[in-house]
């Protein structure tokens, strides 16, 4: 099914209803919404000429336009290509040159940024959001929407590129349908009430969560800082009841230090849907004590996006109140309409205990990669999405993740995890967060290397954080170098880059 027809339904079903906000401001109704969409896919059409399957990439921060481009963009019967907003223009002329795409939907510093770009891409058109043209097209005469299919391409997504050049994730309409079932039937079931609080990139979950939020007639808020700032964050879940948000683990660990430095927590939180990034166990309970049963969690990657595994918050909650270790170190198991399995070294499913890579089959797993049949045929081998992860899954099919399988340390012929070196570090009530690399050693093929941001105000000395490996893991999995360092480098949807990691971590002896 086209997202079209559902957006049409909602339209009828709840026109009057709130559907977008800036902040605190006043909000567009779903039957305004409708209308500013027609008028723009219009526009694309008939005056910038765009045709069914054109792209149209989207690269501005979280704002009003975003969401009204997105939805024009389907309603034209082209296909959406969100980018990182954080990125550097010659690094979107790549996404921009792969992709074809015939249109650039930008505003601010990027928009003037890429203009350089654009002049060497003959065939694109750069268009400010905030300029008058695009503010006129918004009166025009709305059109009727395109007809389309549920397989057509709705949402071609660059992976963040962390081996090599970034690769277009081909979504379908019918993909991200599947996605917005299974967030309705594991995650979170919504109301017509419900708010969705848009911290984290649009272009990334966050945008995606949309999708059901519209199909449910709810409101959608994007803050006027076009992201997240704890502040305003406050503000608005003091103005806004049941208000959701997507978040990576980062933007948790600083709302609970916001609640920690002001001694109020945020009033009109329903649900802190948590991912992209591995959250550990400590943090885990240190948010359910904050913010109590309101923490859910969902793996997923950019080929099966929000739509692999989850724990719902009364899960996590229930798990943390029995100290249930088994589930606070999984991601939960299989969503409704997904098969998950396990495959040893041999491709066979592995029983349960056994580490593996981890595959994926099921209704929201991309059509593939744009213009890369070589990189398809490998990822989507034997019908499944193998997704480069090393996992383990229970007698209860719960998952929990070892690491990428490019991640794995192999020293002395041994592989060791980084995350569960990551999960004893983390229990120094000094260490705020933690990353753990291979480093090449001559003799043992690698060893290990653990970079450390300290809380604030705090210290921890290598001695404190050896003692602590000693009592918790084996000897051979200790890190041999620590490095204290005041962030991680993360890319743009909190992802810890150990690609840069590995670039800076230089042993002196």
């Amino acid at each position: 099914m086209h997202l079209n027809q559902l957006f049409q339904r909602t339209v009828r079903l709840h026109g009057e209803r709130p559907a977008l906000a800036r902040g605190r401001g006043p909000s567009l109704s779903y039957r305004e919404l409708h209308r500013r969409v027609g008028a723009l896919a219009g526009w694309l059409r008939d005056d910038l000429g765009l045709r069914p399957g054109d792209r149209v990439t989207l690269a501005m921060k979280n704002c009003l336009q975003y969401a009204e481009a997105q939805l024009a963009i389907w309603h034209a019967g082209l296909c959406a290509v969100p980018v990182n907003a954080k990125l550097h223009p010659n690094e979107l002329e790549y996404v921009l040159q792969n992709s074809g795409s015939a249109a650039c939907l930008s505003s601010g510093e990027l928009y003037r940024g890429l203009q350089a770009v654009a002049g060497r891409l003959p065939g694109l058109r750069l268009i400010d959001v905030e300029a008058a043209d695009y503010v006129a097209a918004l009166g025009r005469e709305p059109i009727p929407p395109v007809p389309g299919e549920g397989g057509d391409l709705a949402w071609l997504f660059y992976t963040s590129g962390t081996t090599g050049r970034p690769k277009g994730v081909m979504l379908s309409h019918d993909n991200l349908l599947a996605s917005a079932l299974n967030f309705y039937a594991d995650v979170q079931p919504l109301a017509a009430d419900d708010v969705l609080v848009h911290v984290a990139p649009m272009s990334h979950g966050s945008g995606l969560y949309g999708v059901p939020y519209f199909i449910r007639g709810a409101l959608q808020v994007v803050p006027e800082s076009g992201g997240f700032d704890e502040a305003e964050l406050f503000e608005l879940l003091g103005h806004y009841r049941s208000a959701s948000l997507f978040a990576a683990p980062t933007i948790v660990q600083r709302m609970i230090q916001h609640v920690t430095a002001h001694g109020s927590a945020f009033p009109g939180l329903r649900a802190l849907i948590v991912g992209g990034a591995p959250f550990y166990v400590e943090d885990i309970k240190a948010a359910v004590a904050c913010f109590g049963p309101r923490i859910a969690q969902i793996y997923g990657q950019g080929e099966s996006p929000m739509s692999i595994t989850s724990l719902s918050a009364e899960q996590t909650a229930a798990a943390v109140a029995s100290d249930d270790q088994a589930v606070l170190a999984s991601v939960g198991g299989s969503q409704t309409s997904m098969e998950v399995v396990v495959l040893d070294a041999d491709g066979r499913p592995a029983p349960a205990g056994i580490l593996g890579e981890v595959v994926v089959r099921g209704p929201s797993v991309m059509k593939g990669y744009w213009d890369n049949p070589e990189a398809t045929a490998q990822t989507l081998a034997g019908g499944w999405l193998h997704t480069g992860d090393v996992g383990v899954l229970d007698e209860r099919g719960l998952l929990q993740l070892k690491d990428r399988s490019k991640d794995v340390i192999i020293s002395g012929g041994t592989n060791i995890y980084p995350r569960e070196v990551e999960e004893v570090l983390l229990q120094h009530v000094a260490v705020q967060e933690v990353s753990v690399i291979g480093v090449a050693d001559r003799e043992w093929g690698e060893s290990i290397a653990a970079f450390v941001v300290c809380q604030d105000g705090m210290t921890v000395t290598e001695a404190d954080l050896e003692a602590l490996c000693l009592r918790s893991i084996a000897r051979f999995k200790r890190p041999r170098w620590y490095f204290f360092v005041a962030e991680l480098p993360k890319n743009g949807t909190g992802k810890v880059l150990k690609t840069e990691l590995r670039k800076l971590a230089k042993p002196t002896s």
